[in-house]
Protein backbone atom coordinates (compact mmCIF):
# COMPACT_ATOMS: atom_id res chain seq x y z
CA UNK A 1 0.00 0.00 0.00
CA UNK A 2 1.64 3.21 -1.16
CA UNK A 3 0.71 6.45 -2.84
CA UNK A 4 2.73 9.26 -4.35
CA UNK A 5 3.51 12.46 -2.49
CA UNK A 6 2.65 16.05 -3.44
CA UNK A 7 5.55 17.92 -5.03
CA UNK A 8 6.47 21.40 -3.90
CA UNK A 9 8.94 23.99 -5.09
CA UNK A 10 12.49 23.25 -3.93
CA UNK A 11 15.76 25.12 -4.45
CA UNK A 12 18.60 23.67 -6.48
CA UNK A 13 21.19 22.22 -4.03
CA UNK A 14 24.02 23.54 -6.20
CA UNK A 15 22.89 27.14 -5.62
CA UNK A 16 22.53 26.99 -1.84
CA UNK A 17 24.73 28.98 0.51
CA UNK A 18 26.95 26.74 2.61
CA UNK A 19 27.16 28.90 5.77
CA UNK A 20 25.72 26.63 8.49
CA UNK A 21 25.03 29.59 10.77
CA UNK A 22 22.73 31.09 8.13
CA UNK A 23 20.88 27.78 7.74
CA UNK A 24 20.33 27.53 11.48
CA UNK A 25 19.22 31.15 11.78
CA UNK A 26 16.56 30.66 9.09
CA UNK A 27 15.12 27.35 10.30
CA UNK A 28 15.21 28.48 13.97
CA UNK A 29 13.41 31.74 13.19
CA UNK A 30 9.87 32.11 14.48
CA UNK A 31 7.16 30.49 12.34
CA UNK A 32 9.60 29.11 9.79
CA UNK A 33 9.09 25.38 9.34
CA UNK A 34 10.71 23.05 6.79
CA UNK A 35 8.20 23.73 3.99
CA UNK A 36 8.43 27.50 4.47
CA UNK A 37 12.24 27.24 4.64
CA UNK A 38 12.42 25.56 1.23
CA UNK A 39 9.94 27.96 -0.34
CA UNK A 40 11.75 31.03 0.97
CA UNK A 41 15.11 29.74 -0.24
CA UNK A 42 13.71 28.85 -3.68
CA UNK A 43 11.98 32.23 -4.01
CA UNK A 44 14.96 34.32 -2.89
CA UNK A 45 17.88 32.49 -4.49
CA UNK A 46 19.51 31.09 -1.37
CA UNK A 47 19.54 31.01 2.40
CA UNK A 48 21.12 34.44 2.78
CA UNK A 49 18.55 35.97 0.46
CA UNK A 50 15.73 34.33 2.38
CA UNK A 51 17.12 35.65 5.67
CA UNK A 52 17.28 39.18 4.29
CA UNK A 53 13.72 38.99 2.94
CA UNK A 54 12.09 37.37 5.98
CA UNK A 55 11.51 40.48 8.14
CA UNK A 56 9.88 42.28 5.21
CA UNK A 57 7.64 39.29 4.47
CA UNK A 58 6.60 39.14 8.11
CA UNK A 59 5.85 42.87 8.10
CA UNK A 60 3.64 42.56 5.01
CA UNK A 61 1.89 39.68 6.76
CA UNK A 62 1.13 41.98 9.69
CA UNK A 63 3.50 40.29 12.17
CA UNK A 64 4.71 43.05 14.47
CA UNK A 65 8.30 43.33 15.74
CA UNK A 66 9.45 40.23 13.86
CA UNK A 67 13.15 39.39 14.00
CA UNK A 68 15.15 36.46 12.73
CA UNK A 69 16.90 34.09 15.13
CA UNK A 70 19.86 35.90 16.76
CA UNK A 71 23.36 34.91 15.74
CA UNK A 72 24.41 34.20 19.33
CA UNK A 73 21.60 31.62 19.68
CA UNK A 74 22.78 29.52 16.75
CA UNK A 75 26.43 29.89 17.77
CA UNK A 76 25.49 28.46 21.15
CA UNK A 77 23.73 25.56 19.43
CA UNK A 78 26.82 24.89 17.31
CA UNK A 79 29.02 24.90 20.43
CA UNK A 80 26.65 22.48 22.18
CA UNK A 81 26.75 20.19 19.14
CA UNK A 82 30.55 20.13 19.17
CA UNK A 83 30.52 19.12 22.85
CA UNK A 84 28.06 16.32 22.04
CA UNK A 85 30.09 15.12 19.05
CA UNK A 86 27.18 15.78 16.67
CA UNK A 87 27.62 16.48 12.96
CA UNK A 88 25.47 18.94 11.02
CA UNK A 89 23.91 17.65 7.81
CA UNK A 90 22.42 20.25 5.45
CA UNK A 91 19.76 19.50 2.85
CA UNK A 92 21.38 18.84 -0.52
CA UNK A 93 24.90 18.78 0.88
CA UNK A 94 27.31 15.88 1.41
CA UNK A 95 26.13 13.30 3.94
CA UNK A 96 22.47 14.34 3.92
CA UNK A 97 20.17 11.29 3.42
CA UNK A 98 19.12 11.09 -0.22
CA UNK A 99 15.88 9.38 0.84
CA UNK A 100 14.71 12.65 2.43
CA UNK A 101 15.69 14.96 -0.43
CA UNK A 102 12.37 14.93 -2.30
CA UNK A 103 10.08 15.24 0.73
CA UNK A 104 8.13 18.51 0.69
CA UNK A 105 8.88 18.94 4.40
CA UNK A 106 12.43 17.57 4.37
CA UNK A 107 14.38 18.80 7.41
CA UNK A 108 16.74 21.56 6.20
CA UNK A 109 19.15 20.69 9.03
CA UNK A 110 19.84 17.37 10.74
CA UNK A 111 22.12 16.74 13.70
CA UNK A 112 23.72 13.28 13.66
CA UNK A 113 25.73 11.23 16.12
CA UNK A 114 27.52 8.07 15.04
CA UNK A 115 28.05 6.52 11.62
CA UNK A 116 26.40 8.79 9.05
CA UNK A 117 27.36 6.31 6.34
CA UNK A 118 24.33 4.28 7.43
CA UNK A 119 22.10 7.08 6.14
CA UNK A 120 23.16 6.25 2.57
CA UNK A 121 22.12 2.59 2.85
CA UNK A 122 18.63 1.18 2.13
CA UNK A 123 16.40 1.25 5.21
CA UNK A 124 13.23 -0.35 6.51
CA UNK A 125 11.34 1.18 9.42
CA UNK A 126 10.00 -1.00 12.23
CA UNK A 127 7.57 0.71 14.59
CA UNK A 128 4.97 -0.39 17.10
CA UNK A 129 3.50 -0.37 20.57
CA UNK A 130 5.37 0.89 23.62
CA UNK A 131 3.67 -1.74 25.79
CA UNK A 132 4.63 -4.49 23.37
CA UNK A 133 3.72 -8.11 23.98
CA UNK A 134 6.37 -10.81 24.21
CA UNK A 135 5.11 -12.18 20.91
CA UNK A 136 5.47 -8.74 19.32
CA UNK A 137 9.04 -8.45 20.58
CA UNK A 138 9.88 -11.92 19.25
CA UNK A 139 8.41 -11.01 15.86
CA UNK A 140 10.47 -7.81 15.81
CA UNK A 141 13.70 -9.70 16.45
CA UNK A 142 12.84 -12.22 13.77
CA UNK A 143 12.11 -9.49 11.22
CA UNK A 144 15.36 -7.68 12.03
CA UNK A 145 17.36 -10.89 11.52
CA UNK A 146 15.92 -11.40 8.05
CA UNK A 147 16.26 -7.77 7.04
CA UNK A 148 19.86 -7.67 8.25
CA UNK A 149 20.75 -10.69 6.13
CA UNK A 150 19.47 -8.76 3.12
CA UNK A 151 21.59 -5.70 3.95
CA UNK A 152 18.76 -3.48 5.18
CA UNK A 153 19.36 -0.89 7.89
CA UNK A 154 16.58 -0.73 10.51
CA UNK A 155 15.24 2.73 11.37
CA UNK A 156 12.91 3.50 14.28
CA UNK A 157 12.07 6.16 16.85
CA UNK A 158 13.97 5.09 20.01
CA UNK A 159 10.71 4.66 21.94
CA UNK A 160 10.24 1.88 24.45
CA UNK A 161 8.74 -1.42 23.27
CA UNK A 162 8.93 -2.35 19.59
CA UNK A 163 11.24 0.56 18.68
CA UNK A 164 13.80 -0.29 21.34
CA UNK A 165 13.70 -4.00 20.46
CA UNK A 166 14.26 -3.23 16.77
CA UNK A 167 17.27 -1.01 17.55
CA UNK A 168 18.76 -3.54 19.97
CA UNK A 169 18.42 -6.42 17.51
CA UNK A 170 19.99 -4.36 14.70
CA UNK A 171 23.03 -2.97 16.55
CA UNK A 172 25.43 -5.30 14.76
CA UNK A 173 23.85 -4.96 11.31
CA UNK A 174 22.99 -1.25 11.22
CA UNK A 175 20.32 0.87 12.87
CA UNK A 176 19.27 4.53 12.78
CA UNK A 177 17.33 6.16 15.63
CA UNK A 178 15.32 9.31 14.90
CA UNK A 179 14.78 11.36 18.05
CA UNK A 180 11.88 13.67 18.86
CA UNK A 181 14.01 16.05 20.92
CA UNK A 182 17.59 17.20 20.60
CA UNK A 183 20.01 14.50 19.51
CA UNK A 184 21.78 14.96 22.86
CA UNK A 185 18.58 14.44 24.87
CA UNK A 186 17.63 10.81 25.48
CA UNK A 187 13.93 10.05 25.82
CA UNK A 188 12.76 7.90 27.44
CA UNK A 189 15.54 7.88 30.04
CA UNK A 190 15.35 4.09 30.29
CA UNK A 191 16.86 3.91 26.78
CA UNK A 192 20.01 5.82 27.77
CA UNK A 193 22.26 2.75 27.54
CA UNK A 194 20.68 1.72 24.22
CA UNK A 195 21.12 5.24 22.84
CA UNK A 196 24.81 5.19 23.74
CA UNK A 197 25.18 1.85 21.94
CA UNK A 198 23.46 3.25 18.86
CA UNK A 199 25.79 6.26 18.82
CA UNK A 200 28.76 3.85 19.00
CA UNK A 201 27.56 1.28 16.46
CA UNK A 202 24.72 2.94 14.55
CA UNK A 203 23.47 6.50 14.06
CA UNK A 204 21.15 8.88 15.92
CA UNK A 205 19.59 11.87 14.16
CA UNK A 206 17.29 14.77 14.98
CA UNK A 207 16.10 17.96 13.30
CA UNK A 208 15.45 19.66 16.65
CA UNK A 209 17.78 22.11 18.39
CA UNK A 210 20.45 20.68 20.65
CA UNK A 211 19.23 20.33 24.23
CA UNK A 212 15.52 20.37 23.36
CA UNK A 213 13.41 18.18 25.65
CA UNK A 214 10.69 16.62 23.45
CA UNK A 215 7.04 17.55 23.88
CA UNK A 216 3.94 15.90 22.43
CA UNK A 217 3.99 17.93 19.20
CA UNK A 218 7.54 16.83 18.39
CA UNK A 219 6.73 13.13 18.02
CA UNK A 220 4.61 13.38 14.84
CA UNK A 221 7.39 15.52 13.35
CA UNK A 222 9.89 12.79 14.20
CA UNK A 223 7.63 10.13 12.69
CA UNK A 224 7.71 11.70 9.22
CA UNK A 225 11.52 11.41 9.24
CA UNK A 226 11.35 7.76 10.32
CA UNK A 227 9.06 6.93 7.39
CA UNK A 228 10.89 9.26 5.02
CA UNK A 229 14.22 7.52 5.53
CA UNK A 230 12.71 4.10 4.86
CA UNK A 231 11.69 2.27 1.73
CA UNK A 232 8.91 0.63 3.73
CA UNK A 233 7.30 0.98 7.16
CA UNK A 234 6.40 -2.19 9.04
CA UNK A 235 3.96 -1.82 11.94
CA UNK A 236 4.40 -4.74 14.33
CA UNK A 237 1.89 -3.82 17.03
CA UNK A 238 -0.22 -0.66 17.34
CA UNK A 239 -3.40 0.44 19.03
CA UNK A 240 -6.23 1.94 16.99
CA UNK A 241 -4.99 5.44 17.88
CA UNK A 242 -1.24 5.50 18.11
CA UNK A 243 1.88 7.23 16.86
CA UNK A 244 2.66 4.17 14.76
CA UNK A 245 -0.42 4.82 12.64
CA UNK A 246 0.74 8.42 12.17
CA UNK A 247 4.03 7.01 10.86
CA UNK A 248 2.09 4.72 8.53
CA UNK A 249 0.03 7.65 7.22
CA UNK A 250 3.23 9.64 6.66
CA UNK A 251 4.63 6.70 4.74
CA UNK A 252 1.61 6.67 2.43
CA UNK A 253 1.90 10.41 1.84
CA UNK A 254 5.59 9.96 1.03
CA UNK A 255 5.03 7.11 -1.42
CA UNK A 256 6.53 4.42 0.83
CA UNK A 257 5.20 0.90 1.28
CA UNK A 258 3.12 0.23 4.39
CA UNK A 259 3.10 -3.25 5.89
CA UNK A 260 1.60 -4.68 9.07
CA UNK A 261 1.81 -7.78 11.22
CA UNK A 262 -1.68 -9.19 11.89
CA UNK A 263 -2.89 -9.80 15.44
CA UNK A 264 -5.76 -11.29 17.36
CA UNK A 265 -8.96 -9.19 17.16
CA UNK A 266 -9.28 -9.27 20.97
CA UNK A 267 -5.81 -7.78 21.51
CA UNK A 268 -5.99 -3.96 21.59
CA UNK A 269 -2.31 -3.81 20.64
CA UNK A 270 -3.19 -5.39 17.28
CA UNK A 271 -6.17 -3.15 16.47
CA UNK A 272 -4.12 -0.61 14.52
CA UNK A 273 -2.34 -3.27 12.48
CA UNK A 274 -5.63 -4.96 11.63
CA UNK A 275 -7.08 -1.62 10.53
CA UNK A 276 -4.10 -1.07 8.24
CA UNK A 277 -4.53 -4.55 6.76
CA UNK A 278 -8.23 -3.94 6.20
CA UNK A 279 -7.33 -0.75 4.34
CA UNK A 280 -4.82 -2.43 2.04
CA UNK A 281 -1.49 -2.70 3.85
CA UNK A 282 0.75 -5.66 2.95
CA UNK A 283 0.43 -8.52 5.42
CA UNK A 284 3.73 -9.50 7.04
CA UNK A 285 4.48 -13.05 8.18
CA UNK A 286 8.25 -12.87 7.87
CA UNK A 287 11.07 -10.68 6.60
CA UNK A 288 10.61 -12.29 3.19
CA UNK A 289 7.24 -10.52 2.82
CA UNK A 290 8.94 -7.19 3.50
CA UNK A 291 11.77 -7.86 1.07
CA UNK A 292 9.35 -8.85 -1.67
CA UNK A 293 7.35 -5.65 -1.13
CA UNK A 294 10.47 -3.52 -1.68
CA UNK A 295 11.79 -5.59 -4.55
CA UNK A 296 14.63 -7.39 -2.76
CA UNK A 297 14.16 -11.10 -3.28
CA UNK A 298 15.66 -12.47 -0.10
CA UNK A 299 19.17 -11.25 -0.76
CA UNK A 300 21.08 -7.99 -0.61
CA UNK A 301 21.35 -6.07 -3.85
CA UNK A 302 24.37 -3.78 -3.46
CA UNK A 303 23.64 -0.17 -4.27
CA UNK A 304 26.09 2.68 -4.71
CA UNK A 305 24.59 5.89 -3.31
CA UNK A 306 24.29 8.64 -5.88
CA UNK A 307 26.40 11.72 -5.25
CA UNK A 308 24.42 14.76 -4.23
CA UNK A 309 25.19 16.35 -7.59
CA UNK A 310 23.33 13.52 -9.33
CA UNK A 311 20.03 14.17 -7.57
CA UNK A 312 17.60 15.47 -10.16
CA UNK A 313 16.40 18.85 -8.94
CA UNK A 314 14.94 21.07 -11.65
CA UNK A 315 16.57 24.41 -12.29
CA UNK A 316 14.32 27.39 -11.56
CA UNK A 317 12.54 28.54 -14.68
CA UNK A 318 13.51 31.97 -16.00
CA UNK A 319 10.81 34.59 -15.94
CA UNK A 320 10.04 38.24 -15.35
CA UNK A 321 10.74 39.81 -11.99
CA UNK A 322 7.43 39.75 -10.08
CA UNK A 323 5.87 43.16 -9.62
CA UNK A 324 4.87 44.40 -6.18
CA UNK A 325 1.11 43.98 -5.79
CA UNK A 326 -1.18 46.42 -4.07
CA UNK A 327 -2.09 45.65 -0.46
CA UNK A 328 -5.75 45.39 -1.48
CA UNK A 329 -4.88 42.64 -3.98
CA UNK A 330 -2.85 40.77 -1.33
CA UNK A 331 -5.70 41.06 1.15
CA UNK A 332 -8.14 39.71 -1.44
CA UNK A 333 -5.95 36.67 -2.10
CA UNK A 334 -5.64 36.05 1.65
CA UNK A 335 -9.41 36.23 2.02
CA UNK A 336 -9.95 33.75 -0.81
CA UNK A 337 -7.50 31.30 0.72
CA UNK A 338 -8.99 31.55 4.21
CA UNK A 339 -12.51 31.13 2.82
CA UNK A 340 -11.53 27.87 1.14
CA UNK A 341 -9.69 26.36 4.09
CA UNK A 342 -11.14 24.82 7.24
CA UNK A 343 -10.00 22.62 10.12
CA UNK A 344 -9.91 19.57 7.81
CA UNK A 345 -6.68 19.48 5.76
CA UNK A 346 -6.89 20.38 2.05
CA UNK A 347 -4.22 19.55 -0.54
CA UNK A 348 -2.39 22.61 -1.85
CA UNK A 349 -2.83 21.35 -5.42
CA UNK A 350 -6.59 21.26 -4.89
CA UNK A 351 -6.52 24.80 -3.45
CA UNK A 352 -4.69 26.05 -6.55
CA UNK A 353 -7.32 24.43 -8.78
CA UNK A 354 -10.21 25.79 -6.69
CA UNK A 355 -8.94 29.35 -6.69
CA UNK A 356 -7.64 29.31 -10.27
CA UNK A 357 -4.69 31.45 -9.17
CA UNK A 358 -1.15 31.17 -10.55
CA UNK A 359 1.23 29.37 -8.13
CA UNK A 360 3.51 32.43 -8.19
CA UNK A 361 0.71 34.47 -6.59
CA UNK A 362 -0.44 31.78 -4.18
CA UNK A 363 2.98 30.79 -2.80
CA UNK A 364 3.89 34.13 -1.13
CA UNK A 365 0.33 34.47 0.18
CA UNK A 366 0.54 31.06 1.87
CA UNK A 367 3.90 31.96 3.41
CA UNK A 368 2.47 35.22 4.75
CA UNK A 369 -0.55 33.47 6.27
CA UNK A 370 1.69 30.82 7.83
CA UNK A 371 3.91 33.49 9.36
CA UNK A 372 0.79 35.16 10.72
CA UNK A 373 -0.13 31.88 12.37
CA UNK A 374 -3.46 31.68 10.52
CA UNK A 375 -2.82 28.51 8.51
CA UNK A 376 -0.96 25.30 9.25
CA UNK A 377 1.10 23.23 6.82
CA UNK A 378 1.16 19.48 7.28
CA UNK A 379 3.13 16.71 5.63
CA UNK A 380 1.95 15.65 2.20
CA UNK A 381 1.28 19.21 1.02
CA UNK A 382 -1.84 19.65 3.17
CA UNK A 383 -3.16 22.97 4.51
CA UNK A 384 -5.67 23.78 7.24
CA UNK A 385 -6.90 26.73 9.26
CA UNK A 386 -5.44 27.33 12.72
CA UNK A 387 -8.38 27.16 15.12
Amino acid sequence: MARSQTKVSKPNPATLDADPLAWLRLIRSRRVGPVTFHRLVADHGGVEGALAALPGIAQVAGVQEYSICPLEVVRAEMAQARLAGAQMLLWGQAGYPLALMDLPDAPPVLWAQGDIGLLARPMVALVGARNASSLGLRMTRRLVEGLAQAGQVVVSGLARGIDAEAHQAALDSGTVAVQAGGVDVIYPVENTELAAAIAAHGCRVSEQPMGLVPQARHFPQRNRIVSGLARAVVVVEAAARSGSLITAKNALDQGREVLAVPGHPFDARAAGCNILLRDGAVLVRSAQDVLEAIGVQGHFIAQTPLPVEAVAVPEPLPGPVPQRRALTDISAVHSQILARLGPSPLAEDQLIRDLALPPGMLSPALISLELEGRILRQSGGLLSLVE
